[in-house]
Parts: structure tokens; C-alpha cells; sequence
């Protein structure tokens, strides 16, 4: 019992979605059509996903990408390295996982070069790259998945509408970058450590290889919103018990979980005609302050999949969900990952990471949050 609750108390948003599925199936009784509505698609593209960014990590996919910071001596140089790291895989591996490359690459590069007083800023402005950098690709995060498979729109008319609030975030991080090491623009770091792996190359080849012909073929799935898409998530399934079973105990089946009772949640309260009938009113024109606001209670992946049945300004739901994670470490799961890997580095610290990361995040959320509600008039259809 003890370590069930341990279990809940860790995974909050997991014990948050139970009891929410829970409570909606009393309002709304279980039926056929319930099922249904669940987003299936989703949770089958989700699990590909993970399993294939399990593989990545694994097999330490980007280390070549990785190895580049080694020949960075400027701390301008290389934390627009890693900043700019993990805004562009962000783009194409989601933003934890983009976290979870960089975030312990940035604490291991910055403690040994004797630069430990820069790690806590950094990684705030990684976290903020990781959020705003997602943004841009309909895989880029949890709730872009989602919504862009309700969306029905091509990637191009995607990105395209993503492409402003993402161009605009990259230089906003270069100007905090140089606003960091204002005082001294050329301070240098001091020797790198040794970034390479020790590994035979060969080794876990084939496995490489296998994980990314497995990533193409999610992509494709993805962007052509294939009917046949059962089929591919058997296709990663049984490709990847062939070459390392084993892989199947670390994939993230909480988030699937928390996805799978969120959707419980938010069919059984969209078929209650009088509560949808109140939310339906409530949030129709005020899609992006109900997408911010949610977050910061439930995270921005359930908050989009609750708010959704309801939405009339799609732009406003999106944008908001994806400017959600600059306000608190609850507004995106990526923020709490971010938060996990320092705390383990620095154990007793969390509060110094908060109190960095909400003055850093509040910064560059005062910039942006205006120009993203202007943009929620620019209808997505």
C-alpha cells in the first residue's frame, strides 16, 4: 500500500486523470459510444512514439549532434549550442525527450568546465526552448499530436500557423542568452569534458538503424493520418521485439494511461448535454485564457483533450496550450521532467530551481502572450 501511494503521489497528473475518468463515469454512465469517442488513433500514434524516442535514448541516437559542444569555448557560443539543441529536436523527437538528451549534457559540460552558477538559467531557457520549439510540428509534443489530428489540416498549413510564435520565441532566446553574459560576452569555459563515447561503434548498429527506419514510418503515419495506422503501431511492436524486447519495460505507459483517462474524462463530460451546454458557453471566444489557466491545474496535454469538445476558436486553443508551459512547472509534463533530472543532480534544491525557472519563464511569458492571443484571430480553417 505504502508503495502505491508513493507511486500516486509521484505521478500526480496520472492520479489526477483516474479520479477525474473516475468521477465523469457517474455523471455520464459507461456505454458503446463512450469508446468510440475515445481518441484510439492517438493513443496507438503515442505509443509508437514513445517506443521509438526510447530507442533513441537508448542507443544514444544524437550522440553525433551532442559531440559538437566539445569544440565550444565561449559560454555565449555553447549555450546557444545546447539552447538551440533542444529547440530543434524538440521539433522532431518532443520536447522531454529533447530535455532528457540536453538538460544532463548541460549540467555534466557546465559543472566541469567550472561554470555550475549558469546551469539553473540555462536549462530555464532550455525548458522555454523545449515548449516553443515543439510548437512548430504536429509531433513536436503530446497535445500538438492530438490536436493536430482533430485539426484535419495539412503539416504545411500547420507549421505555417505555428511558424510565427516559433520564429519569434528563437530570437527572444538569443536575446536572453547575450542579456545573461551581458557583462562579459567573450567569458569562456574551462576545459570541456570529453564528450565521446567509448562504445565500439558497431555496436547496437542495427538497432540504430532499426529505430530510425521505425521513426520515418510514425512520421509517415503522422502526416498522411493513414487508416492503416494499427498496422504500423504492429509493425514497431513486433520490429521491436526482435531486436531488444527489453525496450518494452522503459516506454512511458503513464503518460498512455493519463492520455487514455483524460479522454474518458472529457467524452463522458461532452455527452452530458447541461455541462457541456455551461463549458460550451464558458469557453467559446476565450479558448486561449481557458487553455492557460487549465494548464496550471491539470498541464497542457489533458487541458487540450477536456477543452477541445468545446473549442469554436481552434487557433485560440492551441496557442494557448502551447504558451501554457511558460507559467508554472504544472503547465507542461516537459517542465516537471526539466525539474526531475536537477533535482536528482542537486538534491534539496528544488526551490532554487522554481524560483529560477518562474522568473525566467514569467520573463519571456510577458513577451509572448500577447502577440499569441493576437494570433488566435487567425482562424486555422
Amino acid at each position: 500500500m505504502n508503495k502505491v501511494k508513493t507511486f500516486l503521489r509521484k505521478e500526480l497528473m496520472l492520479t489526477i486523470s483516474v479520479i477525474a475518468a473516475v468521477i465523469s463515469l457517474f455523471i455520464t454512465p459507461p456505454s458503446s459510444q463512450l469508446w468510440k469517442d475515445i481518441d484510439w488513433r492517438t493513443l496507438g500514434t503515442l505509443f509508437m512514439m514513445l517506443c521509438v524516442l526510447e530507442g533513441f535514448k537508448r542507443e544514444n541516437v544524437l550522440k553525433p549532434v551532442i559531440k559538437l559542444s566539445s569544440g565550444l569555448k565561449r559560454m555565449t557560443g555553447i549555450s546557444l549550442f545546447l539552447i538551440f539543441g533542444v529547440f530543434f529536436t524538440s521539433m522532431l523527437v518532443t520536447n522531454d525527450v529533447s530535455l532528457i538528451i540536453f538538460v544532463p549534457l548541460t549540467i555534466t559540460v557546465f559543472r566541469s568546465g567550472g561554470k555550475e552558477k549558469y546551469i539553473l538559467p540555462v536549462i530555464s531557457m532550455e525548458n522555454i526552448a523545449a515548449i516553443r520549439g515543439s510548437l512548430l510540428t504536429p509531433f513536436g509534443s503530446p497535445q500538438n499530436l492530438f490536436l493536430y489530428g482533430r485539426a484535419g489540416v495539412s503539416v504545411g498549413h500547420f507549421m505555417l500557423h505555428m511558424l510565427p510564435l516559433c520564429a519569434m520565441s528563437a530570437v527572444l532566446l538569443v536575446i536572453f542568452v547575450f542579456f545573461l553574459y551581458r557583462k562579459d560576452l567573450k567569458e569562456e569555459i574551462g576545459t570541456p569534458p570529453d564528450t565521446s563515447d567509448a562504445r565500439d561503434p558497431a555496436e547496437g548498429r542495427v538497432r540504430r538503424i532499426a529505430y530510425i527506419s521505425l521513426f520515418l514510418l510514425v512520421i509517415l503515419t503522422i502526416v498522411t493520418r493513414t487508416a492503416y495506422w494499427p498496422a504500423a503501431a504492429g509493425t514497431v511492436a513486433a520490429v521491436i521485439a526482435v531486436v531488444d524486447r527489453r525496450l518494452f519495460l522503459k516506454v512511458d505507459y503513464v503518460l498512455i494511461v493519463t492520455f487514455f483517462c483524460f479522454f474518458v474524462f472529457s467524452s463522458s463530460i461532452a455527452a452530458n448535454e447541461h455541462i457541456a451546454g455551461l463549458l460550451g458557453k464558458a469557453v467559446s471566444g476565450s479558448e486561449y485564457w481557458w487553455a492557460i489557466g487549465l494548464s496550471q491545474l491539470i498541464s497542457n496535454v489533458p487541458a487540450s483533450i477536456v477543452l477541445y469538445p468545446f473549442t469554436t476558436n481552434f487557433s485560440g486553443l492551441i496557442y494557448g496550450a502551447d504558451t501554457a508551459g511558460l507559467c508554472s512547472l504544472i503547465g507542461s509534463l516537459a517542465s516537471v521532467i526539466n525539474y526531475r533530472i536537477y533535482v536528482r543532480e542537486y538534491p534539496g534544491c528544488g526551490g532554487k530551481f522554481i524560483k529560477t525557472f518562474t522568473l525566467v519563464s514569467w520573463a519571456f511569458f510577458a513577451i509572448v502572450v500577447v502577440p499569441g492571443l493576437l494570433l488566435t484571430g487567425w482562424s486555422f480553417f
